[in-house]
């Protein structure tokens, strides 16, 4: 009897624990005007706040709908990666209406949040508690934005596992679930409707009003939003700094779904190689085109003197960034797990006494 009453108690115990972890997970999201929506037409732009930090980020809503991927065959400068075109279905999802600046990242890179707490004597909310416990970076060897400006200007040289982390914090953060873009929604909303080589058009010479790159850069990235956005609000989809997105670079990934695809295309098994888009500051127009793709390569952290390299730092990706999405719809927490948090193996830190994440070959 008295084994029965054990057990008994040890059940209760472990449903009394299960219940508290899946209530841990019910947070208050921070409240903030129009960011709800019930539906798509319910969506309006919104800006989040970084709570105990000072700084916003604006978020621009972006309509779902089925759109070719890639480039046609007669587009000038096309790679071969581009294609054949191939339809995808996209889900309605707020897009960060610029490159994510360093004063938004370093609030967790650099714990801005939680050095402004204990220098007020604030109490953690519940909130900051679960964003509090997510790992942050360990310190660069290096001034990562290499001098060439922070504040309002586009964060730099994190890998995607930095940015997926971030991604990670922020949802903890505000309570509203936020994760890079796939590839497939990228190119949607670069395109915002349109089917030419670039969001205003076809004409390279048009570039200088819409992107910064290699010839009106002046050698460095420059402030988010001072160019033209794209039809549908977006600023920088073309040049300042590419954007990573969430899949694996597989050359032939077009042609291997025959005609329509999924999204994400392929979910990343392997450190390299992984995708960026939009071009950079330092590159030429026709890779800032809306189907280019960017294939990240080891070469990225070439000047690292870590020994293992960094999961953290790029040092030679210096016009590689990010933009965050968060979907209408929140996917359950099985989906995060099995497309978000889990995709591949996971990347451990070498500094923390973990053993790096095996590399492909090239």
């Amino acid at each position: 009897m008295r084994g029965v009453l054990f057990g008994a108690v040890c059940l209760l115990m472990f449903a009394s624990t299960l219940a508290l972890a899946e209530e841990r997970k019910k947070v208050t999201p921070l409240p903030l005007k129009d960011v709800d929506a019930a539906t798509a037409a319910d969506m309006k732009p919104y800006s989040e706040l970084l709570e105990h930090a000072g700084v916003n980020f604006d978020m621009v809503p972006i309509p779902g709908g089925k759109f070719q991927l890639g480039s046609p065959d007669t587009e000038a400068d096309r790679n071969a990666d581009e294609g054949p075109q191939v339809e995808v279905k996209i889900s309605p999802f707020w897009m960060g209406k610029t490159e994510l600046t360093w004063e938004a990242y370093d609030v967790w890179g650099e714990e801005v949040d939680k050095l402004r707490r204990k220098y007020t004597n604030l109490a953690p909310s519940e909130r900051d508690a679960e964003a509090d416990a997510v790992t942050r970076p360990t310190p660069p060897y290096t001034d990562m934005s290499f001098n060439m400006g922070k504040g309002k200007y586009p964060a730099i040289c994190m890998t995607q596992h930095a940015a997926r982390t971030y991604c990670k914090w922020l949802s903890k953060k505000t309570g509203r679930y936020y994760r890079l873009p796939t590839e497939a929604e990228w190119e949607y909303a670069c395109r915002a409707g349109t089917a030419t080589a670039y969001s205003f058009g076809d004409d390279p010479a048009a570039i200088g009003e819409h992107a910064w790159y290699g010839e009106n850069s002046m050698g460095k990235y420059q402030r988010v939003g001072k160019k033209q956005p794209n039809p549908w609000g977006l600023h920088d989809m073309h040049g300042n700094v590419a954007e990573w997105v969430l899949d694996q670079y597989i050359p032939t990934i077009y042609g291997d779904r025959k005609g329509t695809a999924s999204n994400p295309l392929e979910v990343p098994m392997t450190v390299y190689p992984r995708i960026a888009r939009g071009g950079g500051w330092d590159m030429e127009p026709a890779q800032l085109r809306s189907a280019t793709r960017l294939a990240s390569a080891e070469e990225w952290s070439e000047q690292d003197p870590q020994v293992p390299r960094s999961i953290w730092y790029h040092t030679d990706a210096l016009s590689v960034g990010f933009r965050v999405v968060r979907p209408l719809v929140e996917p359950s927490e099985e989906e995060k797990v099995a497309h978000w948090e889990k995709n591949g193996p996971i990347q451990l830190d070498p500094l923390d006494g973990e053993q790096p994440e095996p590399k492909t070959e090239e």
